[in-house]
């Protein structure tokens, strides 16, 4: 098993496109050609886990190692006693960042889990859709068809292989030069021809026109591919749902701050209210307090935010609950290690 292919699954329940404009997710060091055997998953790469490195061939971390562009790597500073410690060890670092964040599956859907929200939905969605046309022969269209949605195409909701299809006519002319699956070199041809056309989500479109014209008997493949005003709802930041029943704001923040460790939560706001739609977000997302006060939060969880945004929050009529960073956080590691022990049952993963 290469680090390539453990990398290649997590890319794939995480998607890079995902990834916020600001963030460096990816490979931080090393060589994902090499043999993987042992990964270590954290948090963050901590000083106290250059010890832990000796025979970990992939460290996998939420938080990216190098955030910022270097102007020097210098051993006696931290970051430099980590990147040498990686390079001595032979051991690839990869942060999986705000795509954990975002992804259906990742971070929002954990706490919201964890909470028991119901209908929860992201608060900020991400996931640009597509649409994709081809024009296919009658007698391949369901080989197309089924290659696109093999990908990943034509999901809707909780329904698979969504698509149109519709028959007509289809005009071309082959020149000199061309080895046309139907018709002759200097002879317009008029064909029957399906024109299918399916929905797809911006992370796979690549791979799906891609098997798309592998699947196409044509040399050249007649398709189009439009933007749509639609997003995925299945990725975003945060998340924001219900509870099964109202509960007070302060014993919510309670409840949630026991089950993820926080030992020290902050409330700004009305604590005795009776809440039911909450929004949260993990790590620093306290920015995204106006689009849960915009979408009906009355209870907001997160992990960082400022005094002055908390306090606008609050006479804003939103209630406020700051756990933490870390703690917010720190369900990424036993997921994620969970994720790769199910799927390469022979890879030993290890947690600090």
């Amino acid at each position: 098993m290469k680090r390539a292919e453990i990398v290649a699954y997590l890319d794939e329940l995480f998607p890079p496109v995902l990834a916020e404009e600001w963030d460096h997710s990816g490979l931080q060091v090393g060589d994902l050609s090499l043999p993987c055997n042992r990964i270590l998953v954290a948090l963050d790469f901590e000083l106290s886990l250059i010890d832990r490195l000796p025979g970990v061939d992939l460290l996998i971390t939420h938080h990216p190692l190098i955030f910022r562009p270097l102007k020097e790597i210098r051993p006696e500073t931290p970051l430099g006693r980590k990147i040498s410690a990686l390079l001595r060890e032979g051991t690839a670092c990869y942060a999986v960042h705000t795509p954990y964040d975002s992804a259906r599956g990742g971070m929002g859907e954990r706490l919201a889990g964890i909470l028991g929200l119901a209908r929860a939905e992201p608060l900020v969605p991400r996931g640009e859709l597509y649409k994709l046309v081809v024009f296919v022969p009658p007698e391949h269209l369901e080989e197309v068809a089924q290659a696109a949605f093999s990908k990943g195409a034509g999901k809707i909701g909780r329904y698979g292989h969504c698509s149109f299809r519709l028959e007509g006519t289809g005009t071309f002319l082959p020149e000199e030069g061309t080895r046309p699956y139907i018709g002759r070199v200097g002879k317009e041809e008029r064909v029957r021809e399906v024109r299918f056309e399916t929905i797809v989500p911006h992370e796979k479109l690549r791979a799906v026109v891609e098997a798309v014209l592998a699947a196409h008997p044509y040399e050249e493949v007649a398709y189009d591919v439009y933007p749509l005003e639609l997003r995925d709802n299945r990725h975003g930041l945060g998340r924001i749902g219900e509870l099964e029943e109202p509960a007070l704001a302060g014993e919510v923040v309670e409840r949630f701050a026991e089950a993820i460790g926080a030992e020290a939560p902050v409330v700004y706001g009305d604590e005795k209210r009776a809440v039911r739609k909450v929004a949260l977000c993990g790590g620093a997302g306290g920015s995204l307090w106006q689009e849960a006060l915009a979408k009906g939060g009355e209870l907001f969880l997160t992990g960082e935010l400022g005094y002055h945004e908390a306090l606008a929050g609050a006479e804003a009529g939103l209630t406020v609950g700051v756990l933490g960073h870390r703690e917010t956080e720190l369900v990424f590691v036993e997921h994620v290690a969970q994720l790769l022990r199910e799927k390469f049952p022979g890879i030993e993963v290890i947690t600090p």
